[in-house]
C-alpha cells in the first residue's frame, strides 16, 4: 500500500498525470509554434513532429515502468539513443509540466488581481508590458521548464552512478567485517558489468560476511541469474546471505528462487537463520520474506538461536525493526526505499516519496541496545534518476 492505495492504483495515478503532463506540454508547445512568424507549412510539420517525439517518448519510458522488458545488457546505442531519453524525458517532463502549470496558475491570479484592483479604485489599466520585458520573462519560464529535464539527465548521467562506500562501526559482541548491497534491480538500467564493478568492490572490502537484502531484478525472472552469478563472485569467509524482497515476488516463485539461489551458493534464508562459528563465539544471521508481498514469520526464523548469541536479521523492508529489537536482535539490515531515490533537503528535514511513507527511510536507528541500518542501495525503479540519494555499498564494522 502506498498513500492507502495498492500498488496498481498508485502505477495507474501515476501513469495518469504523466499523461496529463504530456497534453499539457504538447499544447503548450503547439501554441508557441502556432504564435512564431513562420509558414504555415512549417507550423504544421513542426507541431506533428513534436507531438510524435512526445508520444515516441513517453510510449518508451511508460513501456520499461509499467510493462515487463526482458532485454538483457541492450547495447549502448539504444541505451544512449533511446531508453535513458526516455528515461529523462519521463520524469522531467512531469516535474517541467507542474512548474509551467503553477507559473501560468500564478500570471493568471496576478493579471486578475491587477485588474480587480484597477477596477476598484478607479485607476487605468496599466500599460501592456514592453517586447523587451516580455522576451526577458519568456527567457526565465524556459529557463525554469528546462531545469528538470538538465536535473533528470544529471540524475541519470552521473548521479545514479556514483556510489559511495558507507562505513559505519556498531557494537555486536563478535568481530564482524559485513558488507551489504540491497535494491540491485538487475535490468536494463543495471547491467552486467556494472554489477560486476560491484561485486569487484565488495571483494576489495574483504568481508567476513556478504548480504544481500531483496529487489534483485526489475521487472523479469530474465534478470535473475545474471545477477546472482555477478554477486556469486564475491568472496566472503564466514558465507553469503540473501532474503528476498517485493520484486521477486511480483516476477517469480519460491521455487525458483531457492533453486537459482542454491545453484549459485548463496544462502537464501526464508524464515529462517544460520549460526557461524567464530573464534570468538558464535553468532547468527537470520532472514524474513518481504514484509508486504511475502509471508514474514520473524519467531520462525529465529526460532533455535540460542540467548546470548548475537544476531544479524536481513530483512527487505525496515518496518519489523521495533518487533525484532523486542526480540532482541542486535542488527537488522533493510533496504527497499532506495533513500528516496529522488530527494530534496530542506532546513527541516528531507522530503521524497519515501521519507513521506516510512519513518525508516534511510539511514541508522537505535531502539535501546538494538540498531537497523538501511541501505540507499545502488539500483533504481521506475525510473533510472537519482537526486540526493547516491548509491551505496554499506561496509559495518562490527565490534
Amino acid at each position: 500500500m502506498l498513500f492507502g492505495m495498492t500498488i496498481p492504483t498508485f502505477r495507474l495515478t501515476i501513469l495518469v498525470l504523466a499523461v496529463i503532463a504530456q497534453l499539457y506540454l504538447f499544447f503548450r508547445a503547439r501554441r508557441a509554434i502556432r504564435s512564431s512568424q513562420r509558414s504555415e507549412r512549417f507550423k504544421v510539420l513542426t507541431t506533428r513532429l513534436v507531438g510524435a517525439m512526445i508520444g515516441l517518448l513517453f510510449v518508451v519510458n511508460a513501456g520499461t515502468m509499467f510493462k515487463p522488458l526482458p532485454w538483457l545488457d541492450p547495447p549502448a546505442a539504444a541505451q544512449i539513443g533511446l531508453l535513458y531519453p526516455a528515461a529523462v524525458w519521463g520524469l522531467g517532463s512531469t516535474f517541467s509540466a507542474l512548474l509551467l502549470l503553477i507559473v501560468q496558475v500564478a500570471g493568471g491570479l496576478g493579471r486578475m488581481g491587477v485588474r480587480l484592483f484597477s477596477g476598484l479604485s478607479g485607476r487605468a489599466a496599466p500599460t501592456p508590458m514592453d517586447p523587451g520585458r516580455r522576451r526577458f520573462l519568456r527567457a526565465g519560464v524556459g529557463g525554469l521548464a528546462a531545469a528538470p529535464f538538465l536535473l533528470s539527465g544529471y540524475g541519470a548521467a552521473y548521479a545514479g552512478k556514483a556510489y559511495e562506500v558507507q562505513e559505519l562501526t556498531l557494537p555486536f559482541g563478535r568481530q564482524v567485517r559485513v558488507v551489504q548491497l540491497t535494491d540491485i534491480h538487475s535490468g536494463i538500467y543495471m547491467s552486467r558489468e556494472e554489477m560486476r564493478r560491484y561485486a569487484w568492490q565488495v571483494n576489495a572490502l574483504r568481508p567476513d560476511v556478504f548480504v544481500l537484502t531483496g529487489d534483485y531484478i526489475s521487472n523479469s525472472m530474465r534478470f535473475l541469474p545474471p545477477c546472482l552469478e555477478e554477486m556469486a563472485r564475491v568472496s566472503a569467509r564466514y558465507g553469503r546471505f540473501a532474503t528476498l524482497g517485493n520484486h521477486e515476488h511480483w516476477y517469480g516463485q519460491l521455487e525458483e528462487f531457492q533453486d537459482i539461489f542454491g545453484r549459485h551458493g548463496i544462502s537464501l534464508l526464508q524464515n529462517s537463520h544460520q549460526v557461524i562459528q567464530t573464534p570468538e563465539g558464535p553468532f547468527a544471521v537470520a532472514g524474513i520474506d518481504d514484509l508486504r508481498t511475502g509471508d514474514p514469520d520473524l519467531p520462525a526464523a529465529l526460532r533455535g538461536i540460542a540467548p546470548g548469541i548475537p544476531t544479524i536479521l536481513l530483512s527487505h523492508r525496515p518496518e519489523i525493526f521495533p518487533q525484532a529489537a523486542a526480540a532482541g536482535v542486535a542488527l537488522t539490515l533493510s533496504g527497499h526505499y532506495h533513500g528516496g531515490q529522488v530527494k530534496l533537503s530542506l532546513p527541516g528535514g528531507d522530503i521524497s516519496l519515501a521519507h513521506l511513507r516510512t519513518p525508516y527511510p534511510e539511514g541508522l536507528y537505535r531502539n535501546n541496545d538494538s540498531h537497523l541500518y538501511v541501505s540507499r542501495g545502488i539500483g533504481t525503479t521506475f525510473t533510472p534518476v537519482r537526486l540526493n540519494a547516491p548509491p551505496e555499498v554499506t561496509l559495518l564494522h562490527l565490534k
